[in-house]
């Protein structure tokens, strides 16, 4: 390697090494220069990739709905991107337009998205201090009616509907009181309809149904089996279970209570107005109105048009 000496003369650098005037930028200017253009470059690639990713779920949600009859379509994107993302790396799938291919020529495909698309976070007595505000508050006005009937959408595995029963039953009102239970999901509803819960959430469930008022041993409710803790099969006797897409399908009764928490927290703000309507047509005067604790009546339309029973359960009645 050939080594500079003085004799050489001085050694040259900076701009005037590549033969730049002395006023030119240094290199590290036009570097910058280079990053930033290169940054620019990267950002537009991936807002066109958001965009394109967004155009690809659109399509998505449309073919489900041409062809399947579930309607996505409002559901918050942010929470359906992730959904479906993760559906894809299942699935092996590197795109959503290739997912969207593989589940309109694979049912089994498309039942496994739906289940990843249905809400299914729950638990028996979850929020004890509902269900105590239920217990206290809505069973005695409940009572008053000769016959009752109650619609739990969106129930998932049924721990909610079943927790809703003992309530029913410890006041003495289950033997004349009907509980729709309904779900986008027919999984979910065959593991409701049986009744078969873990046996390593009892303690939990106990903890809970106690914290809720609950005054009977739990283990009451339940015989321990290989196969998990069987619920008393009295307890579903006078519970219906069904399909039914809030998203699309309309009301099909008149009910005395609609019990619907964490489930709209899902939808934007469009499709959370129209299931309000859908409750509200649902419920006669006086008819209660339950949400989840993140879920309001604001921006919902409707907020006249109900009174507060208790506004830190978020339980309403209707005027």
């Amino acid at each position: 390697m050939a080594r500079w000496s003085a004799e050489q003369g001085p050694r040259t650098e900076g701009p005037a090494a590549v033969g730049l005037p002395a006023g030119s930028p240094l290199n590290g200017g036009r570097e910058d220069e280079l990053d930033q253009r290169w940054a620019k470059s990267e950002l537009d690639r991936a807002e066109t990739s958001a965009e394109l990713e967004d155009i690809e779920i659109a399509a998505l949600l449309e073919a489900i709905y041409r062809f399947y009859g579930a309607d996505f379509r409002s559901y918050a994107r942010g929470s359906l991107r992730r959904r479906l993302r993760r559906r894809a790396e299942l699935e092996g799938i590197t795109t959503i337009s290739g997912l969207q291919e593989r589940l309109l020529h694979d049912r089994a495909c498309m039942e496994r998205l739906l289940a990843d698309l249905s809400i299914n976070v729950t638990s028996m007595f979850r929020d004890p201090a509902f269900y105590r505000a239920f217990r206290e508050k809505v069973l005695p006005h409940l009572a008053t009616y000769p016959f009752i009937r109650i619609w739990n959408p969106g129930c998932s595995t049924g721990e909610e509907t079943y927790s809703l029963a003992m309530l029913l039953s410890e006041a003495g009102l289950y033997e004349r009181t009907r509980i729709y239970a309904t779900d986008i999901n027919a999984g979910v509803l065959a593991v409701a309809s049986r009744a078969v819960f873990p046996l390593e959430k009892m303690r939990e469930y106990t903890e809970n149904y106690l914290a809720a008022g609950g005054d009977r041993a739990f283990s009451e409710y339940y015989v321990s089996g290989y196969d998990g803790a069987r619920f008393d099969p009295r307890l579903a006797r006078n519970i219906v279970f069904a399909r039914h897409n809030l998203a699309s399908d309309s009301s099909f009764n008149e009910f005395h209570a609609v019990v619907c928490r964490n489930v709209m927290i899902y939808f934007d703000v469009h499709l959370q107005r129209q299931v309000h309507e859908l409750f509200y047509s649902s419920l006669p005067r006086l008819g209660v109105l339950a949400l989840g604790g993140k879920e309001s009546l604001a921006f919902s339309g409707r907020e006249e048009d109900y009174e507060t029973v208790d506004g830190a359960e978020r339980i309403y009645r209707k005027r």
